[in-house]
């Protein structure tokens, strides 16, 4: 068996930024323990992968531990190796997938817009051994359906957080996004999810799904400028839409192949 893989960096322009994510396409499903073995050996955050259904494309996201129920990065990665790579000529794309509905892409000239679920957050206590774990005192704390949102005074202390990522392993979370007003930007984050094999994620789509609602109604605008301030960093143009938000970024082919299995 020989599958296409591509290797995309998401939300930059240019290579070794973003976030890397693998796009395999396939011609039908395969077994699930041969997609989460693939997604193990090419060992980056997600590797997607697409199968052509009758509007457009089903898609799942593999961590290199576990498969998700959602990922920006990867889709946006997909969708442009679909555009970029494989001659889509479509301006908009449609995504199926298990658990979170249909999601879809447009094309922008050389921006990639994604429309995904909204994920407002509400206030909640902090789990046991979280402030310990990232070594600070947050300002408010927020959780969402899978993940813990932590705000913080300023850009400086989310890019001064050193977690300690065996104890941030046993708190009881998917992932946990810190964020902060930006001083060049709108709002400031970065993302951890040492649980599901992914210390620190370089740019997380599905955390601003969560990050857009919260910073739309704290500084009364729907159009929001961010970046996730990782070692690799990224930048994301948001959109707040009520039920929906939209995440726009720029992306950039490292390496294409094939697999053989």
């Amino acid at each position: 068996m020989k599958i296409p893989i591509y290797q995309v960096d998401a939300f930059t322009s240019e290579v070794f930024a973003g976030n890397p994510a693998a796009v395999c396409i396939l011609d039908a499903w395969i077994d699930d323990k041969k997609l989460q073995a693939v997604a193990a050996e090419n060992n980056l955050s997600e590797t997607a992968f697409l199968v052509r259904n009758d509007v457009g494309f089903d898609l799942r996201w593999f961590t290199p531990t576990t498969e998700v129920a959602l990922c920006g990065h990867a889709t946006l990665a997909g969708a442009f190796v679909l555009f970029v790579c494989r001659n889509w000529t479509a301006e908009k794309v449609r995504f199926q997938t298990r658990k979170s509905g249909q999601l879809t892409v447009v094309r922008r000239d050389k921006f990639l817009e994604m429309d995904f679920p909204s994920r407002p957050a509400h206030k909640r206590t902090s789990p046991a051994g979280l402030e310990e774990a990232l070594g600070v005192a947050p300002k408010e704390i927020f959780g969402s359906a899978e993940d813990i949102l932590l705000v913080l005074d300023s850009e400086k202390a989310v890019r001064e957080v050193r977690p300690d990522f065996s104890a941030l392993g046993r708190v009881d979370c998917r992932g946990i996004i810190i964020t902060a007003r930006g001083d060049r930007s709108d709002f400031v984050s970065r993302f951890f999810a040492p649980r599901v094999g992914i210390p620190e994620d370089p740019v997380t789509g599905s955390a601003h799904c969560v990050l857009i609602p919260y910073w739309a109604d704290m500084l009364h605008k729907n159009d929001l400028h961010a970046f996730q301030v990782s070692k690799r960093g990224g930048e994301l143009f948001c959109a707040y839409a009520g039920e929906r938000v939209r995440i726009t970024g720029k992306a950039v082919l490292y390496m294409e192949g094939v697999i053989t299995i």
